[in-house]
């Protein structure tokens, strides 16, 4: 049972880094997954508007944060 801090949390953190919901993806929870990725890219693909661009921002660092924090049920 991996729990908070466990070394797969890491790993899934740092993939974060990466790529925002490869981390959610690495711990199996799919629609995270999309949901991190798609409000990251789709704020980066308009930065322009400025908000959007804030919101990949905290997008990003909440992936980050989701993966280092998850503790699986089962």
């Amino acid at each position: 049972m991996s729990g908070q801090g466990s070394g797969g949390n890491v790993i899934a953190a740092l993939c974060n880094v990466f790529f925002p919901g490869l981390g959610q993806l690495v711990q199996g929870r799919i629609l995270a997954a999309l949901i991190f990725a798609i409000v990251f890219f789709g704020g980066v693909a308009l930065w322009w508007l400025i908000i959007p661009g804030i919101i990949a921002g905290i997008a990003y660092i909440w992936a980050i944060i989701d993966a280092a924090k998850f503790r699986s049920d089962g």
